[in-house]
């Protein structure tokens, strides 16, 4: 295909990212199906079905940010005291899936060989966090379960890479046990060593740059920068973009003014949330491509039980593995692993949904291996797209029903949460007002002024705590009254603005300052109002 035919191609997969996540909004169905059968039908397109990517593209153009993404916005408290039962899945858990797939594939696709055999089984054995978190959060499920499949989905990316690189290395040339273990040794060590360097030259640069837009450039180039160089190295691009994210992520209010944090966590969320739908459309359009080329070889039918057994194995090696294995760590010598409560291992073993990193991997799976067609790499991505559709589709749709069914459901705690803060931030604000007005660094009428409007505030937020444990429907009912008043409230100053520019009254300038600020106020206003 020529350069402009790409160019079209990629506007013709935004285009159906856009209009697969309206369809699925609509009809209620989860938006991973939708975009995989519009990448199907863009499929029937003569020159879009003849569209090939390169595997290197899909790991050097969309894993960094989606790695990187997920670091920066880990919570690093949370993750230190979860840290032993987040390593021991991360780590732990995630090899052995990895190496329990790859039984299970190389059984049933005996001729692909254990290396690749063992590449599937890492691309496959990560989970992603992202699905799950949306469900649990809005399920008010505890923090803790949160933090537990957060951590490990962030670390288990990293582990499962390290291994799919050296299982890809092992398809080219035999690898002794010292070999790979000097081979590890150095991706990892290479990987935490590059990403910590980035990461400070990155802090170091960013603090200093007055102008915005640098900024918000140097923020979405940051996980390219600490993954391609690394991967040219040979060392691991991922644990270095996971490192440099940690890092960065811990001091982004510190770097970045309020503004420039409200503009970037806006690009960031969108570029990453594209990418992700863009892999599960790229998806859909090499499926055909796929049942075609590894119809000469297995039978579609073959293939389709094929990917049921590793659907299968992989949702029930996780439950396995959190429900028995797992809590037996208390009682090895010198351990005092922090297990949670038996419903919330079930919680977190049936969360352990595939998602866009388990894709991006697999379609990264070579084309050639010295020189000659890899003939099995149709089967393998077919294998590891059914274990992401089986466990979205069925873990996804069906987790809201479990945490009900195992008491872990609670809308009411995270929103009792926000008010808690809301309450404190405002009795931290008319405390600092009145130490102010004592230090006569304010006068007497200001400080009265300010102090007047953040007592309406506590004084609101109060009762809605009070309110939390007689009546949470009527709590709930207030926030809704008062978030639907205030958005009335910020429309007519927004109509008044617009209508003073209109007469001519304003200038531009003015206009897009004062909408600027009533958009930061807006986003910054938590969820009860500013």
């Amino acid at each position: 295909m020529a350069v402009e035919e790409y160019v079209i191609a990629t506007l013709v997969v935004v285009v159906a990212v856009i209009v697969g996540q309206l369809v699925a909004g609509r009809i209620r169905i989860p938006g991973a199906v939708v975009l995989v059968m519009l990448g199907m039908l863009l499929g029937v397109v003569p020159w879009m079905h003849s569209l090939s990517i390169a595997p290197e593209v899909i790991l050097l153009v969309f894993l960094p940010p989606l790695i990187y993404n997920a670091a920066f916005f880990s919570s690093p408290k949370d993750m230190r005291d979860l840290a032993r039962p987040i390593i021991v899945m991360s780590v732990g858990m995630t090899l052995a899936t990895a190496f329990g797939l790859a039984a299970i594939i190389h059984l049933l696709l005996p001729d692909a060989g254990w290396p690749a055999a063992i590449a599937l089984g890492a691309a496959i054995a990560p989970t992603d966090a992202v699905a799950a978190s949306a469900i649990l959060k809005r399920a008010g499920t505890p923090r803790r379960v949160l933090t537990i499949l957060e951590g490990e989905s962030l670390i288990n990316d990293g582990v499962a890479l390290t291994l799919f690189s050296l299982a890809i290395t092992a398809m080219l040339h035999p690898l002794t046990p010292a070999d790979a273990a000097w081979e590890l040794g150095r991706v990892v060590v290479g990987g935490l060593v590059y990403g910590a360097v980035v990461a400070v030259v990155i802090a170091w640069a960013r603090s200093r740059m007055p102008d915005a837009s640098l900024q918000l450039m140097t923020v979405l180039i940051t996980p390219f920068v600490a993954y391609i160089p690394a991967e040219m190295a040979g060392f691991s691009g991922v644990l270095a973009a996971v490192v440099a994210g940690f890092y960065l992520g811990t001091r982004g209010e510190g770097l970045l003014p309020p503004r420039v944090r409200v503009s970037g966590k806006t690009i960031w969320t969108t570029l990453v949330s594209l990418l992700e739908a863009m892999l599960f459309v790229l998806l859909g359009l090499q499926l055909d491509a796929v049942v075609r080329s590894v119809q000469e070889d297995y039978a579609f039918v073959h293939l389709v039980l094929v990917a049921l057994a590793v659907t299968a194995t992989a949702i029930v090696l996780r439950m396995v593995l959190m429900l028995f294995v797992v809590p037996v760590q208390r009682y090895l010598p010198g351990s005092r692993l922090d297990v949670s409560a038996f419903r919330e291992r079930v919680a977190i073993g049936w969360s352990g949904m595939r998602g866009a990193v388990s894709l991006a991997i697999a379609l990264s799976l070579p084309a050639t291996l010295g020189g000659e067609e890899f003939t099995d790499r149709g089967a393998l991505i077919f294998v590891a797209g059914a274990v992401v559709m089986g466990t979205l589709v069925g873990q996804g749709t069906s987790l809201p029903w479990l945490l009900r069914r195992l008491g872990l459901s609670d809308e009411g705690t995270r929103q009792q949460e926000f008010l808690r803060a809301e309450y404190e931030m405002d009795c931290a604000a008319v405390r600092k007002v009145d130490e102010m007005l004592t230090g006569g660094d304010v006068d007497g009428k200001t400080a009265d002024a300010v102090r007047e409007r953040y007592a309406k505030r506590i004084s609101h937020v109060k009762g809605l705590l009070d309110a939390q444990e007689p009546d949470l429907g009527g709590a709930k009912e207030a926030v809704r009254n008062r978030k639907a008043l205030l958005d009335q409230v910020t429309q007519a100053r927004r109509d008044a603005l617009m209508a003073l520019y209109r007469s001519g009254e304003i200038d531009y300038d003015v206009f897009t300052r004062l909408t600027l600020d009533m958009d930061i106020r807006d986003s910054g206003s938590g969820q009860y109002g500013a």
